[in-house]
């Protein structure tokens, strides 16, 4: 029987106006390029965590098959195998027995949690909620966001930053149900300031981080905060642990002490914390009753389980210990190295993703498996994660990588790139 995975994917003809997704030809354009990633065998491929950012891939026993140092998890400061965190999970799980809680948060919740919530709000500097993963503190946010009920019952005018990640995006149907929205190019200042001059109330979504390793300008939005009344809505996903004395993150280090009514942070603990989950960082009383009450991901079924509650307890700890700033310096001391070896877009700025842009889908690909051929996992991300003709690889640098493991990823990655493409790196 042919695979299912082979099927062709038909055009949408039903002539329904596609206004936030375009979900049937996103499929149909890029369907080549996941099929040539699987065919290349460094897509949806299984493996098992060694140590340090070691990888054991493939089907086989794991002391038998082929092992590849990890460019892919973000677990950017090395803590997701710390022993601090995984002896926090196992222990909460021995002292309060169930693994997960099948009743609505509104009815009833661990008290572990209480206090979970408790030592974030103090590491945060905010009114901290928590919720099992970072998609679904987002999934309850922009219904509660579109109502108006966090901006003095008047409904704003939601603008979403084209680059946000699909956890923000995908939501933008069920805002626009409430209230309108508009889509505006990456970091477009200006476009958010007309939009801000326009309308009386403006929310803007975006990263803190994103995932091509480039921000939000963060000291810009503060000042059309003061100006407009500008209502933040950050997903810091990739910026949280990385900076701040105690891993407040890449946009709450520069937001002031009280976070107050016109900002919400919002970020997943499954990268830099290095467990699992999400939060939303609120400013207000009023805004965490809103979240408490009305979430429907925080209401229902959706609660983090034990073994994540007593992981952040572990990583907590390392949070409030000079360990912390020992990794954030040595992930720092990595990523300078590697912008020595190789230029990027992103060089010169501290965050611990690099994006190697090559063009072409092909080339992009081939350079990925060639890559893991010579013993380096990374990503190669194509349409629709990037722009059509704008594919590259992806690196995550991490403060468990070895400065070796960084010099041989980047002689690889310009031996690949000439190789493959006939041209010395950079492409011009």
């Amino acid at each position: 029987m042919e695979n299912e995975m082979q099927q062709p994917i038909a055009p949408a003809d039903d002539g329904a106006s596609e206004h936030f997704r375009n979900t049937a030809d996103a499929l149909l354009e890029s369907r080549l390029y996941f099929d040539a990633s699987q065919m290349a065998g460094f897509m949806a491929i299984h493996g098992h965590s060694m140590r340090e950012r070691g990888l054991a891939w493939g089907n086989g026993p794991i002391d038998s098959g082929p092992q590849v140092i990890d460019f892919v998890r973000c677990s950017y400061l090395g803590l997701d195998t710390h022993p601090m965190i995984v002896a926090g999970a196992i222990e909460a799980i021995e002292v309060h027995r169930p693994l997960h809680s099948s009743s609505a948060r509104t009815r009833l919740k661990f008290d572990l949690l209480r206090e979970l919530e408790g030592l974030l709000a103090e590491i945060f500097c905010a009114r901290v909620v928590a919720f099992s993963s970072g998609m679904l503190a987002n999934l309850g946010a922009m219904p509660i966001l579109a109502s108006g009920q966090l901006t003095g019952g008047r409904k704003p005018i939601v603008v979403f930053d084209r680059s946000s990640q699909i956890s923000l995006a995908y939501h933008k149907p069920v805002v626009a149900d409430q209230t309108p929205v508009e889509t505006i190019v990456h970091n477009d200042i200006d476009a958010l300031e007309r939009l801000c001059r326009e309308n009386p109330v403006v929310a803007y979504v975006c990263d803190g981080v994103y995932c091509t390793g480039d921000y939000s300008p963060i000291k810009e939005l503060r000042q059309l905060q003061e100006r407009y009344g500008l209502f933040l809505y950050i997903d810091d996903t990739h910026g949280i642990s990385i900076f701040g004395h105690q891993g407040e993150g890449f946009a709450r280090s520069q937001l002031p002490q009280v976070l107050g009514d016109r900002t919400i942070i919002a970020a997943s603990l499954a990268n830099g914390f290095g467990t699992s989950g999400g939060i939303l960082m609120l400013g207000t009383a009023h805004h965490e009753a809103l979240f408490r009450g009305y979430s429907v991901p925080y209401a229902f079924s959706m609660i983090s389980n034990l073994a994540a509650v007593g992981a952040a307890f572990g990583s907590c700890k390392i949070h409030r210990s000079p360990e912390l700033g020992q990794r954030q310096r040595r992930l720092a001391q990595l990523v300078r190295l590697f912008d020595r070896h190789i230029a990027t877009a992103e060089q010169g700025n501290s965050l611990p993703i690099r994006a190697i842009t090559i063009g072409s889908e092909a080339d992009a690909i081939a350079i990925a498996r060639g890559l893991l051929d010579g013993g380096f996992y990374t990503l190669a991300p194509f349409f629709p994660r990037v722009g059509q003709g704008k594919a590259g690889i992806r690196v995550c640098i991490t403060a468990d990588h070895e400065v070796r493991e960084i010099e041989r990823l980047c002689d690889c990655i310009l031996k690949n790139i000439a190789e493959t493409t006939g041209k010395p790196y950079p492409l011009r």
